[in-house]
Protein backbone atom coordinates (compact mmCIF):
# COMPACT_ATOMS: atom_id res chain seq x y z
CA UNK A 1 0.00 0.00 0.00
CA UNK A 2 1.09 3.01 -0.87
CA UNK A 3 0.23 6.39 0.87
CA UNK A 4 0.37 9.69 0.03
CA UNK A 5 0.84 13.00 1.93
CA UNK A 6 -1.11 16.00 0.55
CA UNK A 7 -2.09 19.16 2.48
CA UNK A 8 -5.27 19.20 4.51
CA UNK A 9 -8.48 20.60 3.01
CA UNK A 10 -11.74 21.99 4.32
CA UNK A 11 -13.63 18.65 3.59
CA UNK A 12 -11.10 16.71 6.13
CA UNK A 13 -12.38 18.61 8.92
CA UNK A 14 -14.12 15.83 10.61
CA UNK A 15 -11.33 13.18 9.78
CA UNK A 16 -8.99 16.00 11.60
CA UNK A 17 -11.23 16.11 14.85
CA UNK A 18 -11.44 12.52 15.17
CA UNK A 19 -7.78 12.64 14.84
CA UNK A 20 -7.22 15.37 17.71
CA UNK A 21 -9.53 13.29 19.76
CA UNK A 22 -7.39 10.10 19.69
CA UNK A 23 -4.10 11.39 20.17
CA UNK A 24 -5.39 13.38 23.19
CA UNK A 25 -6.79 10.37 24.40
CA UNK A 26 -3.69 8.11 23.85
CA UNK A 27 -1.09 10.85 24.70
CA UNK A 28 -2.30 12.41 27.35
CA UNK A 29 -5.44 10.45 28.83
CA UNK A 30 -7.39 13.88 27.71
CA UNK A 31 -10.64 14.22 26.63
CA UNK A 32 -11.31 16.95 24.29
CA UNK A 33 -14.40 18.68 23.52
CA UNK A 34 -15.12 18.02 19.60
CA UNK A 35 -16.85 21.56 19.09
CA UNK A 36 -14.05 23.22 20.63
CA UNK A 37 -11.64 21.62 18.20
CA UNK A 38 -13.76 22.31 15.27
CA UNK A 39 -13.24 25.77 16.12
CA UNK A 40 -9.46 25.26 16.44
CA UNK A 41 -8.89 23.14 13.33
CA UNK A 42 -11.03 24.82 10.92
CA UNK A 43 -9.84 28.27 11.97
CA UNK A 44 -6.64 27.06 10.87
CA UNK A 45 -7.62 25.57 7.48
CA UNK A 46 -8.41 29.55 6.87
CA UNK A 47 -5.67 31.52 7.86
CA UNK A 48 -2.20 29.44 7.14
CA UNK A 49 -0.78 31.95 9.82
CA UNK A 50 -2.33 30.02 12.45
CA UNK A 51 -1.47 26.23 11.75
CA UNK A 52 -0.52 24.55 8.62
CA UNK A 53 -2.24 20.78 8.32
CA UNK A 54 -1.13 17.86 6.27
CA UNK A 55 -2.87 14.33 5.74
CA UNK A 56 -1.53 10.91 5.23
CA UNK A 57 -4.38 9.56 2.65
CA UNK A 58 -5.05 6.27 1.56
CA UNK A 59 -5.42 5.30 -2.50
CA UNK A 60 -9.07 6.68 -2.27
CA UNK A 61 -7.84 10.03 -0.81
CA UNK A 62 -9.31 8.97 2.32
CA UNK A 63 -7.07 10.56 5.50
CA UNK A 64 -5.21 7.87 7.65
CA UNK A 65 -3.18 10.46 9.69
CA UNK A 66 -2.13 13.88 9.81
CA UNK A 67 0.18 16.52 11.41
CA UNK A 68 -0.48 20.19 11.86
CA UNK A 69 2.83 22.90 12.25
CA UNK A 70 3.12 26.67 13.05
CA UNK A 71 5.72 28.48 13.36
CA UNK A 72 6.89 31.02 15.68
CA UNK A 73 9.45 34.01 14.94
CA UNK A 74 12.61 34.65 16.43
CA UNK A 75 13.96 37.79 16.84
CA UNK A 76 17.54 36.37 17.38
CA UNK A 77 17.52 34.52 14.26
CA UNK A 78 15.37 36.44 12.06
CA UNK A 79 13.66 33.17 10.58
CA UNK A 80 10.76 31.32 12.01
CA UNK A 81 11.08 27.92 13.84
CA UNK A 82 8.39 25.45 12.85
CA UNK A 83 7.13 23.56 15.67
CA UNK A 84 4.92 20.44 15.26
CA UNK A 85 1.38 21.00 17.06
CA UNK A 86 0.12 17.77 16.40
CA UNK A 87 0.88 14.51 14.98
CA UNK A 88 -1.78 11.35 14.71
CA UNK A 89 -1.18 7.82 12.79
CA UNK A 90 -4.20 4.91 12.72
CA UNK A 91 -3.16 2.44 14.34
CA UNK A 92 -3.47 0.54 11.65
CA UNK A 93 -0.74 2.40 9.37
CA UNK A 94 1.84 2.72 12.53
CA UNK A 95 5.29 1.38 12.19
CA UNK A 96 5.74 1.30 8.59
CA UNK A 97 7.59 4.40 8.11
CA UNK A 98 4.24 6.85 7.51
CA UNK A 99 5.76 9.01 10.48
CA UNK A 100 8.09 10.23 8.49
CA UNK A 101 6.19 10.81 4.86
CA UNK A 102 4.31 13.52 7.03
CA UNK A 103 7.14 14.96 9.07
CA UNK A 104 9.04 15.17 5.70
CA UNK A 105 6.02 16.95 4.61
CA UNK A 106 6.54 19.65 7.21
CA UNK A 107 10.25 19.74 6.62
CA UNK A 108 10.04 20.28 2.98
CA UNK A 109 7.54 23.50 3.40
CA UNK A 110 9.84 24.95 6.43
CA UNK A 111 12.60 24.55 4.54
CA UNK A 112 10.94 26.17 1.09
CA UNK A 113 10.53 29.34 3.90
CA UNK A 114 13.80 29.76 5.64
CA UNK A 115 12.91 28.19 8.04
CA UNK A 116 15.29 27.63 10.91
CA UNK A 117 14.55 24.25 12.35
CA UNK A 118 11.55 21.79 13.35
CA UNK A 119 10.72 21.41 16.99
CA UNK A 120 7.98 19.61 19.60
CA UNK A 121 6.90 18.56 22.45
CA UNK A 122 6.02 15.39 23.67
CA UNK A 123 4.50 14.22 26.98
CA UNK A 124 7.09 12.78 29.36
CA UNK A 125 5.33 10.03 29.76
CA UNK A 126 4.56 9.42 26.30
CA UNK A 127 7.36 6.72 25.49
CA UNK A 128 6.52 5.28 22.21
CA UNK A 129 6.43 9.15 20.27
CA UNK A 130 9.54 10.12 21.84
CA UNK A 131 10.94 6.87 20.56
CA UNK A 132 9.43 7.22 17.21
CA UNK A 133 10.70 10.65 17.20
CA UNK A 134 14.45 10.14 18.11
CA UNK A 135 14.15 7.56 15.76
CA UNK A 136 13.25 10.38 13.40
CA UNK A 137 16.00 12.43 14.33
CA UNK A 138 14.73 14.60 17.07
CA UNK A 139 17.21 14.88 20.06
CA UNK A 140 16.19 16.31 23.55
CA UNK A 141 16.14 19.62 24.05
CA UNK A 142 18.41 22.14 26.68
CA UNK A 143 14.92 23.90 27.03
CA UNK A 144 12.39 22.99 29.50
CA UNK A 145 8.58 23.84 28.47
CA UNK A 146 6.75 26.07 31.58
CA UNK A 147 3.44 27.40 31.51
CA UNK A 148 1.41 29.88 33.60
CA UNK A 149 -2.34 29.34 33.10
CA UNK A 150 -3.77 32.95 32.29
Amino acid sequence: MDLKVRRARLSDLEKLIMFALEEAKEAEGLKKVPATLRIGIETALHDENIALYWVLVDESDEPVGNVSALREWSNWNAGFYWWIQSMYISPEYRGKGYLSRLLDAVKVEAQTQGGLDLRLYVHEDNNRAVKAYRKSGFLESKYKIMTQKL
